[in-house]
């Protein structure tokens, strides 16, 4: 299914508007009976668009998908993101490996916000090894309310702009029964450029940070598909460690990530799936690797970055369903919470989340 960075949030608009790049004209060509085709206008080569490029195909070394369409979200309003999506094999003789996916996706919005992402996973043939990988680039107009759960609900907010780089990568080894290990990487740099009053939520964090990297990553993977499972496990654990001496002059500190999500085909076109994800970090941890939640991909309905604090944890239990053709729906319901150690979390701190929202098939896998 096709899904939009973390900066989106969920209210995406049902409408999308496909680009006709991979429609061809077919009206020169001729029939066996000699009939000249009907050539096609602008509209009828989206729509053919749409119908032939989720339809199954045989398997290639390459398949490329190109989507476009609007969406709509609380902080960003209006915008359009674009998405060029491809699956590719070593070998088509091996139909037991998954293929390997990259995709590159563009969005704009009426409030200058961007992102260009680059995002994918590299199978090595018999599935030996993989490569996880994300680059992004991006511009965030957005707010600050603090660090804590307090802040969050009743501290004044900051406007500012988040300008950030992220480029991160993996490097996992088969060891057999769908489990894979292998050390991780990764830099980022965030600035919190133009900054308003009130600056008291701040409390003295720098506006410039830049943050490197090395540690661990385990994962436990029985999907049947990678990018839209209907089916199996994905169990996480990410041990990343920040010290001085990679370039954090400003701070140090460690995080443990951990997530598991599981996926049930329930009846026709109808998935259950669920995911916990939890995130700890120790020491000097700067405001931009504080966990936090909201977006398009947990707790969504809430402003992405108003709940800010050293760990967070979030468990979402979603229903999707395949309405006609490449569309879908989703129901929803969630609960999370931020916290600044494992003894300090309280339950009466758990905020709930709830919603239905639409979703769109890019291919069918």
């Amino acid at each position: 299914m096709f899904q939009l960075s973390r900066h989106i949030r969920s209210s995406l608009i049902a409408l999308l508007v496909s680009l006709p790049v991979a429609a061809q004209d077919v009206g020169s060509g001729t029939s066996h009976n000699d009939s000249v085709a009907p050539k096609l206008n602008l509209v009828q080569k989206v729509i053919r668009y749409f119908d032939q490029t989720n339809k199954p195909r045989p398997r290639r070394k390459f398949d490329f998908s190109f989507i476009g369409g609007p969406f709509y979200s609380s902080d960003t309003k209006f915008g359009i993101g674009l998405v060029g999506s491809a699956l590719y094999s070593h070998s088509l003789a091996d139909t037991v490996t998954q293929p390997s996916q990259i995709a590159l996706k563009l969005q704009l919005s009426t409030t200058l916000f961007y992102s260009l992402a680059l995002e994918g996973t590299h199978i090595f043939p018999k599935d030996r090894f993989r490569i996880n990988y994300n680059v992004e680039f991006y511009s965030f107009p957005t707010y600050f309310w603090g660090i804590g759960y307090d802040a969050a609900r009743h501290q004044a907010k900051t406007k500012f702009v988040e300008r950030g780089v992220d480029i991160k990568a993996d490097f996992l080894m088969n060891l057999g029964r769908h489990i894979y290990i292998g050390p991780a990487a990764g830099m980022s740099w965030t600035d919190a450029t133009r900054r308003r009053e009130p600056l008291e939520p701040w409390d003295g964090q720098p506006r410039t940070v830049t943050s490197t990297f090395v540690g661990l990553t385990a994962t436990l993977d029985t999907r049947d598909v990678i990018t839209a499972p209907w089916s199996g496990w994905y169990v996480m654990l990410s041990q990343k460690f920040y010290p001085r001496f990679l370039g954090n002059t400003t701070h140090s500190f460690s995080s443990t990530a951990f997530e598991v999500s599981h996926y049930r085909k329930v009846w026709k076109g109808g998935v259950l799936a669920g995911k916990f994800r939890s995130l700890f970090t120790y020491g000097s941890t700067p405001w931009p690797e504080m966990a936090t939640f909201g977006g398009s991909s947990t707790m969504r309905g809430y402003y992405e970055g108003q709940y800010r604090d050293k760990c967070a944890a979030d468990i979402t239990v979603e229903l999707r369903q395949h309405v006609w053709r490449r569309s879908g729906v989703a129901v929803w319901v969630g609960a999370g919470t931020v916290f600044p150690s494992f003894s300090a979390l309280r339950w009466n701190r758990v905020l709930p989340c709830a919603g239905v929202g639409y979703r769109f098939e890019l291919r069918n896998a």
